[in-house]
């Protein structure tokens, strides 16, 4: 950690559920290893609320938070740390790790525990769905089908792929729907789409186990990606899988795009929603921005995030 980010105080959350394996002791005794003080340690099992264990942790807030699960886990601590002193450390032990793919934060245990140990500390934006945070994506549509057919044992067996094979079983199943898009701040005019597959509205860079929500997106950018995508011919359908990897999906006919620092989104009959690969809310909705609400640590090369200082 950089001179400016001293750490006297390190907690170490698990989700001892997490798909790679990696078990809170583990994890522990890498950090230990690596020289970060840790404080305390605390194993997530199934049923625990997460939440309010990390808001207990956060009466007494340790300098180091490090998060060990997937992007469900994280996402429920960015928004339990966010606009505080308390650094987040990531630990990908996910099926996507999306947020760690955009902060460059290695997938192996030990890359990523040097990257806590070495890295330095930049500043990322925060999404809100109606006051729910997320850190890469929010979406309804298709995405919601995806997690539907996401079962623990698809992933296990399977990890990335998983996702490819559960938007296979989410397409077959998908009830097109109509949605009205309002710009509150004004910088687009309205958007009323019918016969819709899915509408997203991005965070961060990376969404579905690597897709990009768009070439310019980004974790720093202080602004939302908004994309819309009609129900066509299986063919559009083909060329825009084709390019999620870049992003360059956006430039499709059957795609609508736009950045914005808030939307709100609703349909003509209320569509669940995902968050960061959790079903939570539906619409109608609002999303919004926080510009540089939270503090991470990344590797020394990534470039892509900047640390604005500690008023930010």
């Amino acid at each position: 950690m950089p001179p400016g980010h001293p750490v006297r105080t390190a907690a170490l959350v698990v989700n001892a559920g997490a798909r790679r394996g990696t078990t809170p002791d583990d994890a522990r005794d890498a950090l230990l290893r690596a020289r970060v003080p840790l404080t305390s340690t605390h194993a997530i099992r199934p049923g625990d609320d997460l939440e309010q264990i990390l808001r207990d942790l956060m009466t007494d807030p340790p300098d180091l938070l490090v998060v060990g699960g997937g992007d469900g886990s994280l996402s429920c601590a960015a928004g339990v740390v966010a606009h505080t002193s308390t650094v987040l450390g990531v630990l990908p032990l996910g099926t996507a790790n999306d947020f760690a793919r955009t902060l460059d934060v290695p997938a192996d245990l030990a890359g990523a525990v040097a990257t806590i140990a070495d890295g330095k500390v930049v500043d990322v934006d925060l999404g809100r769905a109606g006051g729910r945070p997320f850190v890469n994506v929010a979406s309804a549509g298709l995405s919601v089908g995806v997690t539907d057919a996401l079962s623990p044992g698809l992933k296990k067996r399977l990890g990335p792929l998983a996702y490819p094979v559960a938007a296979v079983v989410a397409f077959r199943h998908h009830r097109p729907f109509t949605a009205h898009l309002e710009f509150p701040d004004g910088d687009h005019p309205p958007l009323e789409l019918d016969d819709l597959l899915q509408v997203s509205i991005g965070n961060g860079r990376h969404f579905g186990g690597g897709a990009t929500v768009a070439p310019d997106a980004d974790l720093d950018d202080h602004q939302l990606d908004v994309t819309v995508v009609e129900k066509g011919r299986l063919a559009d359908h083909v060329s825009i899988a084709a390019l999620l990897r870049t992003g360059r999906f956006i430039e499709h006919e059957k795609v609508h795009h736009r950045a914005t620092r808030t939307v709100r989104l609703v349909t003509d009959t209320p569509q669940r929603l995902t968050m960061d690969g959790e079903l939570v809310g539906e619409t109608p909705v609002t999303f919004t921005v926080e510009r540089n609400a939270l503090h991470v640590v990344v590797p020394q090369h990534h470039t892509s995030a900047r640390y604005d200082g500690p008023s930010a």
